[in-house]
């Protein structure tokens, strides 16, 4: 049975973290750890992590102080103290409820290939009382590289990391902490995606949900589905953030290039100098820089038209 070392982020959660530690518990793979970063939390997630883990001696429970420079360093920082040894990892959030064959599940059907690889799924969207909502969106257009350039499909709090992968991801996570002058890639499960896609890895979106994912006011980003969460997306992609967020991606990817297949390389290099002003973007979009749907490349369109994607 395969060891799964569990990496959750957490700051603030105390009030849902009992229902996603007892979910963890009821899990029908039993081989786990559990590792936690804690950014400075001052509601008692530390004093209840402790509780947990007194209550569950035999279990292996490790909780440190996080970098406190966000979520995705947070969980960056995790990625690279536990994954350079090549461990299988399984990232959680602090507020969420696993269903009990999350890690079977995602174990099973990593395990039908070889080389390097990342699970993600579906999540059951839930509200703060944890009322079922609906299932998270599908994404139809697959997985890849030229996605990944643009947009992020991969649910950070759904993936579940081989080793292979889990070790590349360990010995670059230094590159995504550097960018955008120490202060780091802005979002990690994008990094993942980028990474992986980047480097060939095999990638699997399960279209079975894995997990309820709580949504309340207090998510760092929140699924994207509802007129509220669309509507601060597209401020996001309209202010700059949006831009920034992909320059700091495309900073660390050229910081690790040499992982890079040919073809990924070169399309990135492709995107870097159209960012600088060089080519044109119908160029971009039909070597597969693209979204997921045609409403997002009208989007990505139009930002790239009102120069809102230069660098």
């Amino acid at each position: 049975m395969a060891h799964v070392r569990i990496l959750m982020a957490t700051r603030n959660g105390v009030r849902h973290l009992d229902a996603q530690l007892a979910s963890i518990l009821a899990q029908d793979h039993g081989d786990w750890s559990l590792r936690v970063s804690d950014d400075g939390s001052q509601d008692g997630t530390r004093q209840r992590l402790a509780d947990w883990a007194a209550a569950h001696p035999g279990r292996e429970v490790r909780v440190s102080e996080g970098p406190g420079r966000g979520a995705a360093a947070n969980f960056l920082s995790l990625i690279r103290e536990a994954g350079d040894g090549g461990a299988w990892l399984a990232l959680s959030d602090q507020d969420d409820v696993w269903h009990p064959d999350r890690l079977t599940r995602a174990l099973s059907m990593l395990g039908r290939g070889a080389g390097a690889g990342v699970y993600c799924s579906r999540t059951v969207l839930v509200d703060e009382a944890g009322r079922p909502l609906r299932e998270s969106r599908r994404h139809p257009r697959g997985l890849g590289f030229g996605n990944a350039l643009v947009q992020n499909v991969m649910a950070g709090n759904t993936m579940v990391i081989e080793p292979v992968m889990a070790r590349v991801l360990g010995r670059t996570a230094g590159a995504a902490l550097a960018a955008r002058n120490g202060a780091g890639v802005a979002h990690h499960d994008w990094w993942i995606y980028l990474l992986a896609s980047g480097i060939g890895a095999r990638l699997i979106h399960d279209d079975r949900p894995g997990l309820d994912y709580r949504q309340h006011g207090a998510n760092e980003m929140g699924a994207s589905d509802g007129l509220r969460r669309a509507g601060a997306r597209l401020g996001m992609l309209t202010d700059g953030r949006w831009s920034d967020w992909i320059g700091g991606n495309l900073e660390a990817l050229e910081a690790v290039a040499g992982r890079l297949t040919p073809e990924a390389r070169a399309l990135a290099d492709r995107f870097r100098a159209w960012r600088a002003g060089e080519g044109r973007f119908a160029d971009l979009y039909r070597a597969g820089v693209r979204r997921q749907t045609r409403a997002g490349d009208a989007v990505l369109w139009a930002m790239a038209a009102t120069g809102r994607l230069r660098a």
